[in-house]
């Protein structure tokens, strides 16, 4: 067992606070940003930020799903931590000023893989998998924060 990271980063065209604020709203923005890999999304506490409980199902493949029941917290750096109960998976969104009016925004998640062939597999692909979700996600985010 080893584990496994996949991380995304890329250039949002809005300023760090509107990029955080789209980011921690759970209720409004989060649902909206979703791709198609993820459904039966709902917000069981909270909704703004740290303390928020979500739920949802992540199809990363067609034989690969993930049901997340995810509680939000914030990192002494201003990261926010998603922690799913149902699993080892953390995922990280970490938001910073790149210039005037541009921001970078990194998502990182990682999980405790599988031993043996399944685990050489899954270190090996998982990440790509989930980070052309990841991708997705991001590029909604930019669409959502400079179109509104």
């Amino acid at each position: 067992m080893g584990q496994v990271v996949a991380t995304t980063e890329r250039i949002v065209h809005a300023p760090a606070e509107q990029v955080r604020a789209a980011l921690v709203d759970y209720t409004v923005t989060r649902p909206r940003i979703l791709p198609e890999q993820y459904s039966e999304y709902r917000v069981d506490a909270g909704g703004q930020g740290a303390g928020t409980r979500v739920h949802w199902r992540l199809q990363a493949t067609s034989k690969r799903v993930r049901v997340q029941d995810v509680t939000v917290s914030e990192a002494p750096d201003g990261s926010l931590v998603e922690t799913d109960a149902n699993s080892s998976m953390i995922t990280t969104w970490r938001v910073h000023r790149a210039d005037e009016g541009v921001s970078t925004v990194r998502v990182s998640s990682a999980w405790t893989g599988a031993g043996g062939i399944g685990g050489f597999f899954e270190r090996t692909f998982a990440p790509k998998g989930l980070g052309r979700i990841h991708a997705a996600l991001l590029d909604r985010l930019e669409q959502a924060v400079t179109t509104g």
